[in-house]
């Protein structure tokens, strides 16, 4: 190992600030925090920073519908973001906001480098516009079917499924987001920053800068299509910075949220005057800088960001790590099943280090999904944190504290007492513990976390075995054993000192709490793994409980959305309900919406109408007994939900295929389901 510390600049990709914190951004910021710890404990110069993203259509009008300025929701997110970090053990050395004068001015400030490098275009666009909220809609606001792989509900700027990023106008059926209406194209004239011109340099970039060869491989996927010029400004009304000398266009929100990071470290500058800015951003800096991202913004941090960065004379990152999402109980995240779990729901119930610990367990250094299984995780956390690790010392200190004052056995008299003994060979546990130091090391800085918490119980384990062995419980017992125990309990502790060390950066709080019981203030660093103990410790209180399930279930219970609508109380004469099915006799249902193309009476039927049905390009023949309720003339046009895979039934005049969806009690009283009105014939109801 070096002995010149590094320098090293690491951010996690920027929360939005329009919501709160949930088990899905903490998986990141978790992430993150392990490999800047490890970093400080090894004695590297690590510093951490971050902010919300504050900019964008979302922000704004999440304000207006809480009748506040975009400026208050800002600020009142932000201070619960700070909140639920700093209770999840987050070491971020500055929070910041990327609504803060250092973001205006180097956004600016690479605005115009980049301009007069000639990397930016202005021209025209037929850009969607909401003729109902009187707005264009930016790319979040606009939802279709993907063009590329054919996914349907997707964002106007990027597949979530295959990973392809496109112009809204390539949506096949775009809705708006905020009134549900069709949208119209109207011309607009935008800026664009020419990111293809960096095609050569970021291929070279890619091949220096660590990326997993997943992201690899999407990479190459993405220049084999062709960089395409990336739209960087947006109309008014938008809650964001606006572009100097083009009145009324702002900054898309994702060429300031990058330049974030920037700012939330020039903001750091000025707090500690020893930090230069230039040393860590500018073009020729010699120090580290690391993003921890989601797999789902690659394209703009490994594209986009380092290409506006080198073409404004900055540095580039030196890598970008990427991971996967989080699934709970093996499927989304989920409001209704309680599975959609906020930060501050997790920690009203549950010990933060108990999810750091089961995430370092699950974390490899690819983009792989985590899955938080609730039951795993309790049965994880009780068995190598509490009947492993704290065992370790909940069984040898009180002999320690009761016999010899907490000393451990340490001086060159008491070594020569045991030497020559049958116990000499496995005395040498400290010294197993010792010779995986590199190995650890190797794993958290690879940030293969998983790996590393597996060879740490591997070695707890082995301590284990060894107090098992020797049975302290006994030789108490025995008083020509007393130096045996006394050497037994204090290798015992020292090894749970060693491994305490080795999981500091995902226990950082049970490390403080461990590190007041040893009584080695400043002493649980890497550089301290072989120095012997020799202060003596307190008494022993319990360094971690158990997980309750029944806390967890609580969480979860308190996680719930409730989604049902409520209802008046059902009369006592309600018709008799039907026997019940079962949910996958249910979801054998195709429901899809059908445009009324055509309806008309039928010679000789009392209730039934011919309704004509577009299905988005194939047609179907329905009988609907709605004549009561309905003339032909007021449903042509309009849409309605059918049953699109009944099987055809034949009746006495004609073939019916399929089947329109509508309650009431009858009479009149009948309505048809009409769906929401951005809905398109085909789309499937879910």
């Amino acid at each position: 190992m070096s002995t010149k510390p590094r320098q090293i600049l690491v951010t996690s990709a920027l929360p939005y600030a329009n919501g709160p914190i949930h088990l899905g951004h903490m998986l990141e910021y978790i992430q993150t925090d392990i490999w800047v710890r490890f970093q400080r404990l090894r004695g590297n110069d690590c510093i951490f920073v971050c902010a919300d993203d504050a900019h964008g259509t979302p922000v704004m009008l999440k304000a207006r519908e809480l009748g506040i300025t975009p400026e208050e929701l800002v600020a009142r997110t932000g201070e619960n973001h700070r909140r639920d970090f700093n209770d999840f053990h987050i070491s971020v050395d500055n929070y910041y906001t990327t609504h803060s004068p250092e973001n205006r001015e180097l956004a600016t400030l690479i605005y115009k480098r980049l301009k007069a490098a000639g990397y930016i275009a202005v021209r025209s666009i037929r850009q969607f516009y909401d003729e109902q909220a009187k707005m264009f809609l930016p790319d979040r606001f606009i939802k279709g079917t993907c063009p590329r792989c054919g996914t349907p509900d997707q964002y106007g700027d990027a597949c979530e499924n295959c990973g392809s990023t496109y112009s809204p106008a390539d949506l096949v059926n775009p809705v708006s987001v905020i009134s549900g209406t069709r949208p119209v194209e109207k011309e607009s004239e935008h800026y664009f920053f020419k990111l293809g011109d960096f095609t050569d340099f970021l291929k070279g970039w890619m091949t220096t800068s660590n990326l997993h060869p997943a992201v690899r491989a999407k990479l190459d996927e993405w220049f084999q299509m062709g960089l395409q010029d990336w739209d960087i400004s947006r109309d008014a009304p938008y809650f964001g910075f606006e572009i100097p000398d083009a009145p009324g266009k702002y900054f898309y929100v994702w060429l300031d949220a990058p330049i974030g990071y920037m700012a939330s470290f020039k903001n750091l500058c000025t707090k500690r005057k020893h930090l230069k800015f230039d040393d860590y951003w500018g073009k020729d800096s010699q120090r580290e800088l690391y993003h921890f991202i989601g797999k789902d913004i690659t394209y703009f941090h490994t594209l986009f960001w380092p290409a506006m960065l080198s073409g404004a004379d900055f540095r580039t990152p030196t890598a970008v790590y990427a991971h996967g999402f989080l699934t709970v109980n093996g499927q989304k995240m989920s409001k209704s099943r309680g599975t959609f779990i906020q930060a501050r729901a997790y920690l009203d119930h549950l010990n933060p280090e108990y999810l750091r610990y089961y995430f370092a367990a699950k974390l490899g250094a690819g983009v792989d999904d985590i899955d938080l299984n609730l039951d795993d995780f309790t049965q994880r956390v009780n068995s190598d944190l509490v009947g492993k690790l704290v065992n370790i010392a909940s069984r040898c200190a009180g002999f320690l504290t009761k016999n010899f004052q907490g000393r451990l056995f340490s001086t060159q008299e008491e070594w020569k007492t045991i030497s020559g003994t049958s116990i000499d060979a496995d005395l040498g546990i400290e010294m197993v513990l010792l010779g995986s130091d590199d190995t650890i090391a190797e794993y958290y800085e690879k940030r293969e976390y998983a790996a590393a918490i597996r060879e740490i119980m591997r070695l707890t384990d082995l301590v284990n075995q060894f107090i098992d062995k020797y049975k302290p419980w006994e030789l108490a017992k025995q008083k020509e054993n007393k130096e045996i125990l006394h050497r037994i309990c204090s290798a015992a502790i020292n090894a749970f000192r060693i491994l305490t060390i080795y999981l500091a950066p995902v226990l950082p709080s049970f490390a403080v709490e461990a590190e007041k019981f040893l009584n080695t203030e400043g002493k649980l660093t890497w550089n301290h793994l072989a120095e012997y103990p020799t202060n003596p410790i307190h008494e022993y209180k319990p360094l971690m409980t158990r997980v309750d399930p029944a806390k967890t279930k609580a969480m979860v219970e308190a996680s719930k959305e409730n989604l049902e609508i409520s209802s008046p109380k059902v009369a006592a004469n309600m018709e008799p309900i039907f026997p019940e099915v079962s949910y996958d006799d249910f979801a054998k249902l195709d429901l899809r919406i059908a445009r009324i193309v055509k309806a008309e009476h039928i010679k000789g039927a009392e209730k039934l109408l011919r309704l004509t049905l577009d299905l988005g390009g194939e047609m179907r023949n329905v009988f609907a007994g709605i004549k009561s309720a309905y003339a032909p003339e007021q449903l042509q046009g309009k849409l309605t939900v059918m049953v699109a895979n009944l099987a055809p039934r034949r009746m006495k005049f004609g073939v019916s295929e399929g089947m329109v969806l509508a309650a009431g009690p009858g009479g009149k009283d009948i309505w048809l389901l009409e769906p929401h009105p951005g809905a398109q014939p085909g789309m499937r109801v879910k």
